[in-house]
């Protein structure tokens, strides 16, 4: 291959080679080895051009040589240090055959070890059992040949995440939220300076969309419970120049926080939903409003995000809609003192099909420490019927839903902008009426249904006969516990 590929043609016979792969390669394997090319190509192209500009400017101000070779040589002068054994010029000479993953492997391995920010042995990606030798040297001479840039390296792991969380499917949501989820939460709760958690990072791309235009002013720190997607966060941060904490060793949250002394400004988290027979501890100080059930970790996750919030402190965490009913009493009775503490802010009922990972309906909880303007209120956004259908199976939510959702929110929480309740939308909520509701926190159960319909059949009349029909009785259109209840499926139990 001598001619250079432009990166949308790179793009599409990169993708090309991956769907050949499918059903004869583990696809979570072949999604580690490309992001893993991604990543080794752009930290060295980075490099470089790092190296040359810096040379350049030394050469222009007459430094002395050895003044050059010295700071050339000094790692703090890079956003990533690469040793001349990761090299791209390096692995490309040495890829040949059977000797690409090995040559490989010891690249990440020799860049993770050099950087304090990849602090943490990694993983075996290349050289093992089941991945083609000379079809991954083949896909080493396809990144040579590819006409590559530092901004291009950083939409291409996006694009490749996104598209290998559709190729897994269910096994995907394991690792990434989807794009127009993440979007709403970040319109919602503005994360832009400060400190920013994610509890359940998977491949980090919410912590990514967080910072990638306010890195100067934001500290981000995650934790992620799998080796392997550990390894995919840490590649993610570092592409797009994002300096993140995400601890020197994957862990599970709930049992080994790697974060301990943590007060954070932002909570962002898409934990695993309805976790069944996790390793719980009742003497856990994060359970301050309740031990969690053994048969399900959704309250162990939400008061763990509340353990993390600074005085000040806001969270938005996506979870099955069975939590917002759960009748399961050590559920029912986390829920109700949280309520009481006035923890919660808003919930929003979200569309199905949202997570190609899960068809169980999802809400969004948004915590606040500090609900000076709106004491003892709680927003409920009933936006079940938004978005629309992008895949068979796939539902996003529109520009138009995202601004009409988080303006709500905002709206709300921001005194000096009007809000007012708006019928099959959002409501706001006395927490007198949350307790008539037993403390369950179904938006239908609050929103106000829309007026019903006029009967124009009977104003035609009226008008051309002259006669006037007796009103015709209406039923009370507000939904009742039993019947809102019944139309949100309880996956919680």
């Amino acid at each position: 291959m001598s001619q250079e590929k432009s990166a949308e043609d790179f793009r599409d016979l990169l993708w090309r080679d991956v769907e050949k792969l499918r059903g004869s390669v583990d696809v979570a394997q072949y999604k580690e080895l490309v992001l893993g090319l991604v990543f080794l190509k752009h930290v060295t192209s980075v490099f470089n051009e790092r190296q040359r500009k810096l040379g350049e400017a030394l050469r222009s101000n007459a430094a002395l040589e050895e003044q050059t070779a010295e700071l050339l040589g000094d790692p703090a002068q890079y956003p990533v240090w690469v040793p001349q054994d990761a090299y791209w010029s390096w692995i490309e000479a040495n890829s040949r055959n059977e000797n690409a993953g090995r040559v490989l492997d010891t690249a990440m391995d020799a860049i993770m070890r050099a950087n304090p920010s990849l602090a943490g042995a990694p993983p075996k990606i290349f050289d093992r059992a089941g991945i083609d030798q000379n079809q991954l040297a083949s896909l080493v001479d396809l990144f040579h040949h590819a006409s590559y840039d530092s901004t291009w390296g950083s939409k291409l792991y996006e694009y490749l995440l996104d598209a290998f969380a559709h190729m897994e499917g269910k096994r995907g949501g394991e690792f990434h939220t989807p794009q127009s989820v993440t979007q709403l939460v970040l319109d919602m709760l503005e994360p832009y300076q400060g400190r920013v958690y994610d509890p359940m990072c998977g491949s980090a791309n919410m912590l990514v969309q967080a910072a990638s235009s306010h890195r100067s002013r934001l500290s981000v720190y995650g934790q992620e419970h799998n080796e392997r997607t550990w390894l995919l966060a840490k590649m993610n941060l570092l592409i797009h120049g994002i300096d993140g904490h995400l601890s020197d060793r994957w862990a599970d949250t709930l049992t080994a926080d790697q974060h301990p002394r943590l007060q954070a400004d932002f909570v962002l988290a898409h934990p695993p939903f309805n976790i069944s027979d996790w390793p719980r501890d009742a003497s856990d100080p994060r359970w301050v409003y309740g031990v969690p059930p053994a048969h399900n970790a959704n309250y162990a996750w939400l008061q763990h995000v509340i353990s993390k919030l600074a005085p000040t402190g806001t969270a938005a965490v996506i979870l099955a809609n069975g939590s917002l009913h759960s009748r399961h009493k050590a559920e029912a009775e986390i829920r109700r003192a949280m309520v009481e503490a006035d923890l919660v802010a808003c919930i929003a009922a979200l569309p199905p099909r949202l997570f190609p990972s899960t068809d169980i309906p999802a809400c969004l909880w948004i915590l606040d420490k500090d609900k000076s303007s709106r004491r003892n209120q709680i927003l409920f956004i009933d936006a079940h019927k938004m978005g629309e259908m992008v895949r068979k199976a796939e539902r996003v939510l529109t520009d138009a839903d995202l601004a009409n959702i988080s303006g709500a929110y905002r709206a709300w929480r921001e005194s000096e902008q009007p809000y007012t309740n708006q019928p099959e939308f959002c409501y706001s909520a006395p927490l007198e009426a949350v307790r008539a509701n037993d403390y369950t926190l179904i938006p239908a159960l609050y929103v106000t249904p829309a007026p019903p319909p006029p009967n124009l059949m009977q104003d035609l009349y009226a008008i051309f006969d002259g006669h006037d029909f007796p009103p015709q009785s209406t039923a009370d259109t507000t939904p009742s516990n039993e019947s809102a209840i019944t139309s949100a499926p309880d996956s919680n139990n």
